[in-house]
């Protein structure tokens, strides 16, 4: 067989359904790995440090906060804080690990390949989910861990904690992959986090009940997506909930479908990489 012969062989096969939908696997396949890698290699700033910082919140907040405050809705105030405090980390490491990659492939150019590779966006998009996911789930777990060395946490509904932590992760990490399609800085990149994911985190019930507040502040409260994410979570570990679960979870898969739909579009649209 001649080599244009053979060229053309490879080509057809690259174009026909089943070699297209393997090209796609393997772009996804790597984009998973390399996010992973990122991870795992850089341990020390991706997983330790929010593993310090819940067990300090457990140490000053659990233990001497804890002891004047009492029961929190029935149960003791550090078992009441651990399922927030793992959520917060499950949401602003989703949230930090796709926005500093992303921008990262951005700003290192070589975002471009993967743009020209035969990959449809949403692949691209959902490839760099999976990896927000993946670091939520890792950063998540050894919080857990730390958890239970200061406390003990019962589990009521196991589908509902991975259900919320799941959807939450996703959520977070689309909104991260958003965030760094519009940023042109590293300045851009920490905006978000810190102007608003952090106050809404804060105010999302991770450290209290919204049963405390005036009625007023209450009702601003529920307006807060992240409220409605930690009191599911908590639920799954504790049976009791601030919010409505069933509507919590209504939240979180209408915000995760939306975001993946902005994100995929502003993709195409080339938003944040054609300048």
């Amino acid at each position: 067989m001649s080599t244009d012969a053979s060229e053309a062989t490879t080509a057809a096969a690259a174009d026909s359904p089943k070699g297209l939908n393997r090209a796609r696997w393997v772009g996804f396949k790597t984009i998973v790995i390399r996010e992973y890698g990122r991870i795992v290699r850089i341990w020390a700033q991706t997983i330790v440090p929010s593993a310090v910082t819940s067990a300090l919140y457990f140490v000053i907040f659990g233990s001497l906060i804890g002891q004047r405050v009492g029961l929190m809705d029935g149960v003791p105030y550090m078992q009441y804080i651990a399922p927030g405090l793992i959520m917060m980390a499950v949401i602003t490491n989703s949230y930090g690990n796709v926005v500093s990659s992303f921008f990262g492939a951005k700003f290192g150019k070589h975002v471009e390949e993967m743009l020209v590779a035969p990959l449809p966006n949403w692949i691209i998009v959902l490839g760099y989910v999976v990896g927000g996911l993946l670091r939520g789930f890792l950063v998540g777990g050894a919080v857990t861990i730390v958890s239970l060395i200061f406390t003990h946490l019962p589990v009521h509904h196991a589908f509902v904690i991975l259900g919320a932590v799941v959807i939450t992760s996703v959520v977070f990490s689309l909104a991260g992959f958003i965030n760094a399609q519009f940023a042109k800085n590293f300045d851009q990149v920490n905006w978000i986090p810190t102007f608003v994911l952090t106050p809404l985190t804060y105010f999302g019930g991770v450290f209290y009940s919204v049963s405390l507040l005036p009625e007023w502040a209450r009702h601003l409260s529920y307006a807060n997506p992240i409220l409605h994410m930690v009191n599911a979570f908590r639920y799954g570990f504790l049976g009791t909930s601030d919010v409505d679960v069933g509507v919590a979870f209504a939240i979180m898969a209408a915000s995760a479908l939306v975001l993946f739909g902005v994100a995929v579009y502003f993709m195409h649209r080339g938003t944040g990489m054609r300048e």
